[in-house]
């Protein structure tokens, strides 16, 4: 058996590749980047796959029986072809089973529902395209927040729009190791998965920061207009905006969601806490 892992010099996709090579042996994982230069360090046979090129993953897909789709990060309407380009590669060559990472969130009432929607096309598209499929709902990321400690320390104070919402964090670490079982067990099959943790409020999240990282943030609630307008000057109108949407989203409730991580992996999420400390060594 082979399988094979897309974007595979990104941060999930090295954490994914790095459990797979534990549970198979470094000979039945392949990398596909976009740049294959990129990927070298991961010590794999390494295939130039760009999203944009259906002709790329034809040859990329060659003699692989199951492969991890991760989800692209150009804007939400390219991403649906770009995942079909993937997705009608894997059945013209023979894939058997297809991994696809989607995100938990609101596809309606925010401004990250466009890039949700995007995700629930293409849940869609592998479910429809006649093959084994296994689907994980992937939440928040906590490092992000944690690389900006230096940040948030020089403010002072965690300010988003999130209100009183809980979020259910993950880390990639975390996700590396489920989507490689999710891909090599059968068992998992025909499954839609919730991969996140415990559900924590902002304020949580800054106190679980200061006990960690002895340091003494506090939690800032602003108004989704004001956080709007403060991450589009900061980011620029895009990014700003998908931003300011996750943040709504959360002080919503559409990233409080039950786990389905046990299921992945046999065994419970870390806690938030447990992530940081991991982080931090």
């Amino acid at each position: 058996m082979k399988v094979a892992v897309t974007s595979a010099n990104g941060k999930l996709g090295s954490s994914i590749v790095k459990n797979l090579i534990q549970l198979l042996g470094k000979d039945k994982v392949v990398g596909i980047a976009r740049s294959p230069e990129k990927a070298a360090h991961l010590g794999i046979e390494i295939r130039k796959g760009d999203y944009n090129s259906r002709e790329e993953f034809e040859q990329a897909l060659q003699g692989i029986d199951k492969v991890i789709l991760l989800s692209g990060m150009d804007e939400p309407q390219k991403r649906i072809q770009q995942h079909r380009n993937v997705i009608e590669a894997a059945v013209s060559n023979g894939v058997q089973k297809i991994v696809y990472t989607s995100i938990i969130g609101d596809d309606e009432n925010n401004a990250f529902s466009p890039v949700v929607q995007s995700n629930r096309q293409t849940e869609k598209d592998v479910q429809n395209a006649g093959l084994d499929y296994v689907i994980g709902r992937n939440g928040i990321y906590i490092e992000p927040d944690l690389e900006y400690i230096d940040t948030y320390v020089k403010e002072g104070e965690i300010r988003n729009c999130a209100g009183d919402g809980k979020c259910t964090y993950t880390s990639r670490e975390e996700l590396g190791e489920a989507y490689a079982k999710m891909l090599t067990e059968d068992k998992h099959n025909g499954n839609v998965y919730n991969l996140v943790g415990e559900a924590i409020t902002q304020s949580e999240l800054a106190d679980g920061i200061n006990k960690v990282f002895n340091t003494q943030l506090v939690f800032t609630s602003v108004s989704v207009a004001d956080y709007l307008t403060e991450r589009k000057t900061a980011l620029g109108e895009f990014i700003g905006t998908i931003i300011a949407g996750i943040y709504e989203g959360i002080r919503n409730g559409a990233n409080e969601v039950p786990s389905d991580f046990e299921k992945a992996t046999g065994r419970p999420h870390k806690t938030p806490i447990e992530m940081m400390n991991v982080f931090k060594n």
